[in-house]
């Protein structure tokens, strides 16, 4: 961990994995880290959508989080905010958003200027830039497709933060476009129908849904966490 900076860090509340990376919500963190890299034997999963079907589930913090790990174990990652419309992760990882995703697609600059490294070693983070008028063709676009081919040869894991599935098409067109999509879904405020429009729609795309992480769930007083080792 780069403590250099951590007192600053400590101020983005929802990187656990980061301020606290042996608690147990962090440990969760991890094992959906080791779930994904297992989830395909033939073929690694380097580009992975985070999504969910309705706003205010959780996907944001979990493509952090995420992120965040996978940065741990020693792998350069990038972080994108695919979120055109509702963009956040400047502000998780308090920085400008200026210069970003939509600024590459648009051939106004490379996406090595528009690159930001964050204070979590190996992790590194391409805001939304200016919020577009027209999101879902920009992410469609040929431009995207070639950003991602240029980005594999630069990072060993991209994750791609994205709006609600139920919301918009940019899930879908992502998805389709990525090795693997994670739906996030909200103990008790996710609905069960909602769940399901989201996966028949990416999966509608061809998109392969690598699983579901279930967020905001109360712990029962029979359920226990407990450190092993020192």
């Amino acid at each position: 961990m780069n403590t250099k900076k951590h007192g600053t860090m400590a101020h983005s509340r929802t990187l656990v994995t980061h301020t606290s990376s042996r608690s147990p919500v962090s440990e969760q963190y991890k094992t959906i880290r080791t779930n994904i890299q297992f989830s395909s034997l033939d073929h690694q999963i380097r580009s992975i959508v985070v999504t969910s079907s309705g706003p205010a589930e959780g996907k944001s913090t979990t493509a952090a989080n995420l992120a965040v790990v996978f940065a741990q174990q020693g792998k350069s990652v990038l972080l994108i905010d695919g979120d055109m419309r509702k963009p956040t992760v400047h502000y998780t990882f308090q920085l400008t958003n200026l210069i970003g995703l939509t600024n590459v697609l648009s051939k106004q600059t490379d996406f090595k200027k528009a690159v930001k490294q964050t204070e979590v070693e190996n992790l590194s983070v391409l805001v939304t830039g200016p919020i577009p008028p027209n999101p879902a063709e920009l992410l469609g676009s040929q431009a995207m497709d070639k950003l991602l081919e240029d980005l594999y040869d630069a990072y060993e894991v991209i994750l791609i933060d994205t709006p609600p599935v139920l919301a918009v098409t940019d899930a879908q067109i992502l998805g389709n476009k990525c090795d693997g999509t994670i739906l996030v879904v909200n103990s008790g405020r996710t609905q069960v129908d909602a769940a399901l429009k989201a996966k028949d729609l990416l999966e509608t795309v061809n998109a392969k849904l690598l699983g579901v992480v279930l967020n905001q769930k109360k712990m029962s007083d029979s359920n226990y966490y407990y450190y092993y080792g020192e």
